[in-house]
């Protein structure tokens, strides 16, 4: 999958014509997403970006994550970034991450966001369990979660990294068999 595109929204494979607008909008988020991930710091530049951007585009190619920028429905103002990750091909599960730029943040872009990704790693990459997890504190993640009925399993001890230290972070699941909703949306692979 490369692109996902639905009603006001498009998930999409970064292009190396976004590392300047992608590295902006880290810059710009570091008081916000920063807090929690330890990439969005204050001299992320575009080098980094595309450096992230080929990490993406092999791990595409290997089946190992699918990670996209979140976009305006015509793929052209970059509101954050989602994706699906950490797969177990074995037990036929992954994780599902995502990020919003601060000011686009308290929009419903990531309860979106996550909707379409969890539909589509359940339509799309056949999984039968989706996993989100937060870190403790982290209560905009958390809420997106419950936005979209993940269910809360677990706090795990020491399950992230944040600022260098481990952390506790609320481990939800969504699953197949419980995937109710009806979303429409193009895949482009």
């Amino acid at each position: 999958m490369k692109k996902i595109i639905a009603p006001g929204i498009c998930l999409r494979a970064y292009e190396a014509d976004d590392a300047d607008v992608f590295a902006a909008v880290v810059r710009e988020s570091v008081e916000t997403v920063g807090r929690w991930m330890g990439w969005c710091h204050a001299d992320f530049n575009s080098d980094h970006a595309r450096e992230w951007f080929a990490a993406c585009d092999k791990a595409r190619e290997e089946g190992t994550a699918y990670e996209f920028g979140i976009f305006s429905e015509d793929g052209k103002v970059l509101l954050g970034g989602a994706g699906l990750n950490m797969i177990s091909k074995l037990h036929n599960y992954c994780n599902l991450g995502y990020w919003i730029r601060q000011s686009e943040q308290d929009k419903g872009i990531a309860t979106r966001a996550t909707m379409l990704l969890a539909d589509a790693g359940f339509k799309q990459l056949d999984f039968n369990r989706i996993e989100i997890v937060a870190a403790e504190g982290n209560i905009n993640s958390i809420a997106v979660a419950k936005k979209v009925g993940a269910q809360l399993e677990c706090l795990a001890r020491n399950r992230l990294i944040v600022g260098g230290v481990p952390v506790t972070a609320a481990v939800h699941s969504l699953l197949r068999e419980d995937w109710q909703a009806s979303l429409t949306y193009d895949v482009q692979k």
